[in-house]
């Protein structure tokens, strides 16, 4: 039996980069999966058709995460097309990397909007059926830089901090009904998001990185399976480092 068979997993951010590696784990592992998009309308379906030939039920929907009533229709579309929300992973962010004193008030808002704000809009929606069936894996997307900080990305950083304490928040308030909340803290992974450090400042963060490389979208992809499934049920409140041992 696959690990995650006939669980229904909804996907934030998933039409490319560490998303769509997720869906197609979980996919792979037999989850029906729902996810979201915001502009790649053929790029969502493509992995449309490449989940379901992995023989699961598999839908797009274009959605901001940022937008807490798009969140509201969006739980409530998946509930009527899926019948249920077993695992939710928050996904979706952006970045807007500048020195502190050239970041706008815009940009500012623009990253806490799309990183932080969104798993707030999320995760309220999906608590309600998860707490009906009294079991549910929720997991968010942090970043190494939300555990250490990095120069020139105060605004993601600040997001993706805020997505730890939220985890660990939420996670007390709703362990008693057998919902586990956790996040993951990619490092450096080979996505569009980090594809410009490719054409110079590579070599200086892998020197930083015990393992010597960058990590793939399936690295991540693997961390959220583990923590999807049945292996992690007496984990929870906590945050998994994905990232070569750069956090350590």
């Amino acid at each position: 039996m696959k690990l995650l068979e006939n669980k229904v997993a909804i996907i934030t951010g998933a039409s490319r980069g560490i998303g769509e590696a997720i869906a197609v784990k979980f996919a792979e592992q037999g989850a029906h999966v729902a996810f979201t998009y915001l502009s790649s309308e053929d790029r969502a379906r493509a992995l449309e058709e490449r989940l379901a030939a992995l023989g699961v039920k598999a839908k797009g929907y274009k959605s901001d995460a940022a937008d807490y009533k798009a969140a509201e229709t969006l739980t409530a579309d998946v509930l009527k097309d899926f019948g249920t929300i077993d695992i939710c992973v928050n996904n979706a962010g952006i970045s807007r990397d500048n020195l502190l004193l050239r970041l706008t008030p815009d940009q500012w808002d623009e990253v806490m909007q799309a990183n932080l704000k969104s798993v707030y809009n999320l995760t309220k929606q999906v608590i309600r059926p998860m707490m009906k069936n009294r079991a549910g894996s929720i997991i968010n997307l942090s970043s190494v830089v939300g555990v250490k900080g990095n120069g020139g990305q105060s605004a993601y950083a600040a997001s993706k901090a805020g997505i730890i304490g939220f985890t660990k928040s939420v996670a007390l308030e709703i362990g008693s009904r057998n919902i586990r909340c956790n996040a993951i803290a990619p490092g450096f992974i080979e996505t569009d998001m980090t594809h410009y450090l490719k054409d110079g400042g590579a070599e200086k963060w892998m020197e930083k990185i015990p393992l010597g490389r960058f990590g793939k979208p399936e690295d991540v992809a693997n961390a959220a399976l583990y923590l999807a499934c049945d292996m992690s049920m007496y984990v929870t409140g906590q945050t998994l480092s994905v990232c070569g041992g750069m956090a350590t």
